[in-house]
């Protein structure tokens, strides 16, 4: 599902802050996630109490929400200065004085026009308070991840990409512990229900085939009101509508990343006829095939800039 979602971390920054600093991130189409390596700061918003977080703590801030990073909440005073997020792995110093606090940022994002989404169904912030994220084994990633930015050695690159993605998916798992009524009528929806949970296994497994209802019930041993009923409860979708989802995502994921007809695109997602196919997914996605593989081409998505006050 992330690779369909095209879902991708940037390292943002590898903030070195003494005292009287902030940094701000501004309005980000993805999420952001800080992970404090020593030292204590603060996260603000517009309307909600600060947060405190302290070494070992990581955060994961929802979708499109401004916040700030900060030694003193109550002071939001000084000139922004533009830091993009380009990935050059690179060390911000803020502040006056030694540094007494480190955090590392990481920035998350995905193809938004993806109907099966992670970014917009987590909502919330996710705190996760140093040394309780054992079970995810999220406080030794993290280590790792300062570790190998403080002392690159070789295939630190790619050591630290895949370590970005494994944080993420950790996240992932602390969000459903903590909120485990919030992924129902989700797409993680179908983690409370094995007949759900089987049903979207056979899809994602073959989207090819001819599913319908009843062939999935069948598949699932149940009666066909039954999995309608349960599909609905757990995933706000009936089965025929997340079939139809799910083969317009991975048509646009093949569209997107392979050099494939659109003949056999449209075969493996199940449409015997390109026209039919074409009709479906330009309803779906705005723009037919080929004109939706020209701008996935042309239009990769960049993470937004941060903006770090410093005074």
């Amino acid at each position: 599902m992330l690779r369909v979602s095209n879902f991708r971390g940037v390292l943002g920054a590898r903030i070195e802050a003494g005292s009287s600093w902030q940094v701000s991130v501004q309005e980000y189409p993805g999420m952001a996630m800080h992970a404090v390596l020593a030292g204590n700061a603060w996260l603000t918003t517009g309307d909600r109490t600060p947060l405190h977080l302290a070494t070992g703590d990581v955060v994961m801030t929802p979708a499109r929400v401004p916040h700030h990073i900060t030694d003193r909440p109550e002071d939001d005073t000084g000139e922004p200065t533009v830091f993009p997020p380009d990935g050059a792995r690179r060390a911000l110093t803020v502040g006056a004085g030694p540094t007494l606090t480190r955090i590392l940022t990481v920035f998350y994002d995905c193809d938004h026009a993806t109907r099966t989404q992670v970014v917009d169904e987590m909502s919330g912030f996710i705190h996760i308070v140093g040394g309780e994220g054992g079970a995810a084994y999220l406080d030794d990633i993290v280590t790792l991840l300062g570790r190998e930015l403080d002392q690159p050695q070789l295939a630190t690159t790619a050591v630290i990409d895949g370590l970005i993605d494994i944080v993420l998916i950790c996240m992932v798992r602390a969000w459903i512990a903590l909120r485990p009524s919030g992924r129902r009528g989700t797409w993680l929806g179908w983690a409370d229900d094995p007949v759900v949970e089987k049903a979207v296994t056979l899809i994602h497994r073959d989207p090819a085939f001819d599913w319908t209802t009843s062939s999935l019930a069948a598949a699932t041993s149940v009666s066909r009101a039954t999995l309608s009923r349960r599909f609905a409860a757990a995933m706000g979708l009936s089965p025929a509508d997340y079939i139809a989802q799910w083969r317009m995502d991975v048509a646009a994921v093949r569209l997107r990343d392979t050099s494939d007809s659109v003949e056999k695109v449209a075969a493996a997602v199940g449409y015997r006829s390109v026209p039919s196919f074409t009709r479906a997914f330009a309803r779906d996605r705005g723009r037919t095939p080929g004109a939706y593989r020209s701008h996935a081409v042309e239009s990769r998505a960049t993470p937004r800039s941060i903006r770090t006050r410093y005074h």
